[in-house]
């Protein structure tokens, strides 16, 4: 009886050691053979600062953490301009590399951002409104603007008036919105602006044409776009961090991986 029991408990044991192992083997090959070779830099998206309750609102205090846990865990933050230049060169980055832009040009990414980002030495873009700078209120000056982008801190256009480019029908209009934008920033801080950020994420083929004819070398969208991988530097997919991402850690730590836009529902681009 006892030798019957021992050899039942072997047996399982033999087959749990052989599961596992086989579970060990399918994992290995699914991070070797899939999940790594689809690893891409992530580019975090934010657009807000300050205490207010919405998505689109990270708190002072959450941003901080958020900045001091890149730097704790030694991440390469690199500026967009550099990563567009790997793509482009088919370089391998490595898996703790960041991007950070922020969208729109609120006066809080001066108050509260930008302070943050200068004591960490951190590079950002900011994707601004060009016709609401100095004519809103909530929104930054050009002389602040001008103070900002000596410090590691890159400016790029967002449209003259946040238009929504996939509904812009008169061609004239379309350029105005995106090589208008470019040149107004341009001649307002005598830095050039070589990057565009879509208007919440919509695009067409025709307005990545007018990108590229306008000088700009690349542009950013949200989870929109055609090309897997950011492979085509027009449809540079970004990931949007919230206050969440700092009570939730695993939240933050996925968001950097390089694989959470695989597991998002893509939206289409326009």
């Amino acid at each position: 009886m006892q030798k019957s029991f021992n050899q039942v408990i072997m047996k399982f044991l033999k087959r749990l050691l052989i599961a596992i192992i086989s579970l060990a083997i399918f994992l290995t090959a699914f991070y070797f053979f899939y999940l790594s070779p689809r690893y891409t830099v992530p580019i975090l998206m934010y657009h807000r600062f300050g205490s207010q309750e919405s998505s689109l609102f990270v708190s002072p205090q959450n941003f901080a953490r958020q900045m001091k846990y890149l730097k704790n865990k030694n991440y390469n933050v690199l500026s967009l301009d550099k990563l567009v230049e790997g793509i482009k060169n088919n370089r391998k980055f490595g898996h703790k590399t960041v991007v950070i832009t922020i969208d729109d040009g609120y006066k809080d990414n001066y108050i509260y951002a930008y302070p943050i980002l200068k004591q960490y030495d951190f590079p950002a873009t900011i994707f601004i409104i060009a016709n609401f700078i100095d004519n809103k209120k909530d929104f930054m000056t050009w002389d602040e603007i001008r103070t900002v982008s000596g410090d590691e801190i890159s400016f790029g256009g967002h449209t003259k008036n946040e238009a929504y480019l996939p509904s812009v029908e008169k061609k004239e209009v379309l350029w105005d919105e995106t090589a208008g934008c470019k040149k107004l920033i341009e001649n307002k801080i005598g830095i050039a602006v070589d990057y565009f950020c879509y208007p919440t994420g919509g695009f067409t083929e025709e307005v990545k044409q007018v990108l590229k004819k306008a000088g700009y070398k690349g542009a950013c969208t949200t989870n929109r776009g055609f090309v897997e991988l950011n492979k085509d530097v027009y449809e540079l997919k970004r990931v949007k961090i919230t206050n969440s991402d700092t009570t939730k850690p695993f939240n933050f730590w996925a968001k950097l991986s390089g694989y959470y836009n695989l597991f998002r529902s893509r939206k289409s681009g326009d």
